[in-house]
């Protein structure tokens, strides 16, 4: 193969769209990638490496339906989590005076978010000809162990929760939508815009805007489960703390959540 022509190839964007669906893209780009490597060498050499060699265990071919189903996946966790936020914003906003003049600009502007990235979801799956799964029946009190429409305190508690879970779910996703660049993108914009979220929530309730030592900042214990693993100061094989100590160290990276915790996080307020 023309290594010239691969690398154009490569560097053309209708690679990644007319030629190609982008779920395709990251095998065709293995597949050209061992031609490229096949090319690169000598002719011998190339042909020992071009010939199919019998290995002693097969292992599972990543092919473009498994990239599909584990993008789908996070992809219906996510609206899971936005149909949870969406209706509880809605519902807080429609409860004759629980969230006070002063805060209801703020609530107002999420709520908005979150009815957009519920589309956006909803729309996405629909184009990766994947139906999106109907909104669960939310029980915000938790079996009766909240009362979030009655008490405005607890309603920011919960806010709080719902938000500093979301942040961490959607990192906690990234690498199941990385087969599809455009859905990426959009992924990184929305966790970045619900990370605004949990700060403004936050400091709204006297707390700072990120969280330090797996301390939510004056939270129910019934939450701990969202800041589990927050305390972690060790990046990379690096001591965050060394310097400026645990709390700043662990501040100073967030922690991913897995899809199945996020899971369990929310599983708590669906009937």
């Amino acid at each position: 193969m023309n290594i010239l022509k691969l690398l154009d190839k490569l560097s053309n964007d209708k690679f990644f769209t007319t030629e190609a669906t982008r779920l395709d893209a990251i095998s065709n780009i293995s597949a050209f990638g061992k031609k490229a490597a096949v090319a690169s060498v000598p002719l011998g050499l190339a042909g020992m490496m071009a010939s199919p060699v019998k290995a002693e265990t097969q292992k599972p071919q990543v092919t473009g339906s498994f990239l599909k189903s584990t993008l789908t996946d996070a992809l219906q966790l996510a609206l899971v989590l936005e149909y949870l936020e969406s209706e509880y914003y809605g519902m807080g906003l429609s409860a004759a005076g629980l969230i006070p003049n002063a805060d209801r600009t703020v609530f107002m502007q999420i709520s908005k978010h979150e009815s957009a990235h519920v589309n956006f979801l909803k729309s996405t799956l629909t184009s990766l000809g994947t139906t999106p799964g109907a909104k669960p029946t939310f029980d915000f009190t938790a079996n009766g162990n909240f009362s979030p429409f009655t008490d405005y305190n607890q309603f920011l508690i919960l806010a709080q929760a719902f938000e500093d879970t979301g942040v961490r779910a959607y990192k906690g996703q990234a690498g199941n939508v990385m087969s599809n660049k455009v859905v990426l993108q959009a992924a990184l914009q929305i966790h970045s815009v619900e990370a605004r979220h949990a700060s403004q929530v936050r400091r709204m309730r006297a707390n700072k805007g990120w969280i330090e030592l797996a301390n939510g900042g004056n939270m129910p214990s019934a939450t701990n489960p969202v800041y589990a693993g927050e305390d972690n100061t060790n990046q990379a094989g690096f001591n965050t703390a060394n310097l400026f100590g645990a709390a700043a160290g662990s501040a100073a990276y967030d922690e991913v959540l897995s899809g199945s915790d996020a899971q369990a996080i929310a599983s708590l307020f669906i009937v």
